[in-house]
């Protein structure tokens, strides 16, 4: 529970108990309870409306990502289909 260990959440429990007394230390109790609540709620409002945006960003990426990787294929395809057309014209020139 947040990195506390059984000592120190009992150390806590009992500063509590000293300064807000057995009457108040349940209705405080209950305060931080719908606290946590209300905080994981919110976060998983927040996740549900931020994770189809980046699943969406992920997908641009990927099709982003395809394009490039068939540009460059085609790319090196037409500078082999030049140097071997180079080749052949300087083969069929030579002197030797």
């Amino acid at each position: 529970m947040f990195g506390l260990g059984a000592m120190e959440i009992l150390i806590i429990l009992v500063i509590a108990f000293l300064l807000f007394g057995p009457k108040e230390l349940p209705e405080i109790g209950k305060q931080v309870g719908k606290a946590v609540k209300g905080f994981k709620e919110t976060t998983e409002d927040l996740r549900q409306s931020v994770e189809p945006e980046i699943n969406m960003i992920q997908q641009e990426f990927k099709a982003v990502e395809q394009d490039l990787e068939a540009s460059v294929k085609e790319a090196e395809e037409q500078i082999k289909g030049a140097t071997d057309s180079a080749t052949e014209t300087q083969g069929g020139n030579s002197l030797v």
